[in-house]
């Protein structure tokens, strides 16, 4: 499941968390990290093996762990559609 509210911009790239509902309850993460425009567009998806009970703690597991791979501190960020 991936909300767009929970889309950030970073510089070029655009981090989107995605979470999974398993059948035991808990969820599952992963983070997509995007950059570059039309035939050039490159998607990184990162599988996360933490489990969590809570779908929002989750999504902030992701999103830390997509802004720690190109190098980010959530500080120099912003959600929607717009970046800093």
């Amino acid at each position: 499941m991936n909300e767009s509210s929970h889309n950030i911009i970073a510089g070029k790239y655009l981090i989107s968390p995605l979470v999974k509902l398993l059948e035991n309850g808990w969820y599952a993460a992963s983070v997509s990290i995007r950059s570059g425009t039309g035939s050039g567009t490159h998607d990184r998806v990162l599988r996360l093996t933490r489990l969590f009970r809570d779908k929002l703690a989750a999504v902030q597991y992701a999103t830390a762990e997509g802004l720690q791979w190109i190098g980010h501190r959530p500080s120099l960020v912003s959600t929607g559609a717009f970046a800093l």
